[in-house]
C-alpha cells in the first residue's frame, strides 16, 4: 500500500461568470471539510481564476487552469501562457478530450504543454483515453500507449512523479452521450497506464504516480470508481458545479482513503 493521496478535480468548463463562481466557492467553503487524505482542486474558467485566487482558502482548495499555451510569452494574440498562470494556479488540465475534439489539439501539442507546465512549476493533469470507435476496434492499449508516452516524452523520472494522469475514455463522457464505464474496464486501463510508467521509469516511480478517472463521475457512482484498485481520484465535470454533489464526492473519497490506509 502506497501513501498516495486522493485528488478530486472539479472541471467547471465554460460555466459560471465571476460572481457566480464566487458564490459557488463560498458554498463549497461552508460545505466541504479539510480532509487529510484528499486534495481538492477547482478548475474554473480562465476569467474567474484571478479573483478566486484571492477568495479561496488554499489549505482547503487549490486552483487549476483548464488549458494554457505552451510558449512562455510572445506575439500570440488571445493566448495565456503557463508563465502567466504560475502565481495563480497549482495545476493545469492538459489534453482534455474536448480540446482534442473541438480544437484539434494534437499529441505533440499535449507534449509541449506538459513540458511548459513542469517548466513553470505547475502540475499537469494529463487526460488520456480512447474514442468509442477505437475501443470497438480493439485499439484501447495502443491509443493509451501513444497518448501517454508522447505526453511525458520530455520528462525525467523525478518530473513524472509530479504529474497527475487521468484515464478519460471519450466513450464514457456524458457530453458525447457516452455510456457509464464498468469498473473492470477502468481498472484494466489504469493498470496498463501504471505498467507503461513502470517500463519507462521503474517500479518505484510507477507506484508514486497518481492516476485518476474522468468520465461522467457524479455523487451516485463516485464511490464505485474511487474504490477501483489503483485509482487515486476523479476528474469531475458537471457534478462539480453543484456544491452538494461535489461535496458528496469529496466525502466518499475521504471515506475510501481512510479505509485503504487501514489495510
Amino acid at each position: 500500500m502506497t501513501d498516495r493521496k486522493y485528488i478530486i478535480v472539479g472541471n467547471w468548463k465554460m460555466n459560471l461568470n465571476v460572481s457566480e463562481a464566487s458564490i459557488l466557492v463560498h458554498r463549497l467553503h461552508q460545505k466541504i471539510k479539510i480532509h487529510r487524505g484528499v486534495d481538492i482542486v477547482l478548475a474554473p474558467p480562465l476569467i474567474d481564476i484571478q479573483p478566486l485566487s484571492l477568495e479561496i482558502d488554499r489549505r482547503q482548495f487549490k486552483l487549476a487552469a483548464q488549458d494554457a499555451y505552451y510558449k512562455d510569452n510572445g506575439a500570440y494574440t488571445g493566448q495565456v501562457s503557463f508563465t502567466m498562470l504560475r502565481d495563480l494556479v497549482s495545476y493545469c488540465i492538459v489534453g482534455h478530450s474536448e480540446r482534442k475534439i473541438y480544437f484539434n489539439e494534437t499529441l505533440e501539442d499535449v507534449r509541449e504543454k506538459v513540458s511548459a507546465a513542469i517548466r513553470n512549476d505547475i502540475i499537469p493533469i494529463i487526460c488520456i483515453g480512447e474514442t468509442k470507435l477505437e475501443r470497438n476496434s480493439g485499439e484501447t492499449k495502443t491509443v493509451i500507449n501513444d497518448q501517454l508516452t508522447t505526453a511525458i516524452a520530455n520528462l525525467t523520472s523525478h518530473e513524472i512523479q509530479n504529474v497527475i494522469l487521468t484515464y478519460e475514455p471519450v466513450w464514457a463522457i456524458s457530453t458525447f452521450d457516452g455510456e457509464i464505464a464498468k469498473p473492470k474496464d477502468i481498472e484494466q486501463a489504469i493498470g496498463f497506464m501504471r505498467l507503461t510508467i513502470e517500463h519507462l521509469y521503474g517500479k518505484v516511480v510507477a507506484e508514486n504516480v497518481r492516476i485518476i478517472y474522468g468520465g461522467s463521475v457524479d455523487e451516485n457512482n463516485a464511490g464505485l470508481f474511487l474504490d477501483i484498485d489503483g485509482c487515486d481520484g476523479a476528474l469531475v465535470g458537471s457534478a462539480s458545479l453543484n456544491y452538494y454533489k461535489f461535496s458528496e464526492i469529496i466525502e466518499k473519497a475521504s471515506q475510501i482513503y481512510l479505509k485503504r490506509s487501514k489495510k
